[in-house]
């Protein structure tokens, strides 16, 4: 195994004892689940309507998860970068067409993990079991209910600076379209946020 592998393999071990300690001895069925893959730029790495078989986790890069509507226009659900866990959380878990697709917003580093062998493990390792509770704690419904509140409880430029604070060079990574879509805004909105910053 590649140095570099081993690197990312670390990280995703922080990011799941960052939740719960994990034994070595259900590290060791983890990383038998997971491989690691290089994806493209604009890659569409689950299309919508597709029954989705993989959770992702980020190890570098940006990816977006997105709604087409019957007119066309399409909206930005989330934003996954470094560290993040991606995917159709719905359609993995109802094996159901997902309502979404995932794309690749630049050239990525991810970990593909199968998610019927990722549930196998939360059945048989109670350590791992405690992860996906915590994670689901935080993520579905701690963040889910916070970001529902910013949405109505914060102004857009609110709204932007906490994407900032968490990703400070998000700007030079992906497109102001993007980043508008994400925050719910357009980008002519964004625009005049982005120059009244900085004449403050």
């Amino acid at each position: 195994m590649l140095e570099n592998d081993n690197k990312h393999l670390n990280d995703l071990k922080l990011k799941f004892e960052s939740y719960v300690p994990i034994s070595q001895e259900t590290w060791k069925e983890i990383e038998d689940i997971v491989v690691l893959e290089s994806v493209r730029k604009g890659e569409i790495i689950l299309a919508n309507g597709q029954i989705a078989k993989d959770l992702y986790f980020v190890c570098k890069g940006v990816l977006r998860t997105f709604i087409t509507d019957q007119q066309g226009t399409i909206y930005n659900k989330n934003l996954f970068l470094e560290g993040d866990f991606a995917g159709s959380k719905a359609s993995l878990l109802q094996q159901m067409p997902s309502e979404f697709a995932i794309e690749a917003l630049e050239d990525a580093l991810l970990f593909r993990i199968n998610y019927k062998k990722y549930r196998d493990l939360i059945a048989q390792y109670s350590d791992f079991k405690n992860f996906y509770i915590a994670y689901l704690e935080k993520n579905w419904i701690i963040e889910k209910e916070q970001r529902e509140i910013a949405l109505v409880m914060k102004n857009a430029t609110q709204r932007y600076l906490d994407l900032l604070s968490q990703h400070p060079d998000i700007s030079k990574r992906i497109s102001l379209q993007h980043i508008a879509s994400h925050l719910g805004i357009t980008p002519t909105q964004l625009s005049r946020i982005r120059k009244n910053l900085e004449k403050e």
